[in-house]
């Protein structure tokens, strides 16, 4: 299917789904495996009634993966807008016969599109940042910060994002472990000191069995998954 998207493409399923949310009614239930294949085949002969059913009975998936962004700042009419042109791509570039299901596909898409436009958003807040006058050099020409670091500024954005995901990730370590969890953790993925260490030498020095050692490495990894999803 070629990917081409009008403004009707995009602005129906966009009014479709702003009905649901505004209506006391639940999103329309999921099509069965059998009803999915029905459309797909139609879709791909290039009926749009078709194409639209598939967008309309999926949209509640993109609100269940708008759900995960809500802290992001972004307003929750624009990560619909995003995640339905999300939507919209998979259901025009879903190939059935790699057997992938259609929602798990969709899902990905959906991610994908929000997640773009968020980093892009990010970007471009960090680059008008960093490339703001701070002051004037010897030769009365200004200078931004990016100049004085003397690095390239995709580096230094990925640079501060990947700490920012670091703080994250040990305030979620000092929030959710306890402190036998945490050791592990440090040891096992060398966050104290950069060397990691296996569960039989990390057994070795708390005076447990491997065993044991990989119970709480697993435990404490769920833990901070459900406090990262969250």
């Amino acid at each position: 299917m070629t990917l081409l998207f009008s403004f009707r493409g995009f602005f129906k399923p966009f009014l479709m789904f702003m009905g649901y949310i505004s209506n006391t009614n639940s999103f329309p239930k999921p099509l069965t495996r059998e009803e999915e294949q029905k459309y797909l085949k139609l879709c791909e002969q290039g009926d749009e009634e078709a194409r639209n059913i598939l967008i309309e009975r999926n949209l509640r998936l993109v609100a269940h993966i708008v759900k995960k962004y809500s802290n992001t700042g972004k307003d929750t009419d624009d990560l619909i807008s995003i995640g339905t042109i999300g939507l919209i791509k998979a259901i025009s570039t879903y190939d059935r016969k790699k057997g992938t299901r259609l929602a798990t596909y969709a899902a990905r898409c959906i991610d994908n599109e929000i997640l773009m436009t968020i980093r892009s958003d990010k970007k471009v807040k960090s680059e008008v940042s960093l490339q703001e006058p701070i002051g004037i050099d010897k030769e009365g020409n200004e200078i931004s910060l990016i100049d004085i670091l003397g690095t390239d500024i995709d580096e230094v954005i990925n640079e501060v994002d990947l700490k920012l995901q670091i703080n994250k990730l040990y305030r979620k370590i000092n929030k959710v472990l306890k402190e036998r969890e945490k050791t592990i953790i440090e040891l096992r993925y060398g966050l104290a000191d950069g060397v990691c260490k296996t569960q039989r030498e990390i057994a070795g020095m708390l005076g447990i069995s491997r065993s044991y050692v990989s119970r709480i490495e697993k435990r404490a990894i769920k833990k901070l998954n459900k406090a990262l999803d969250s």
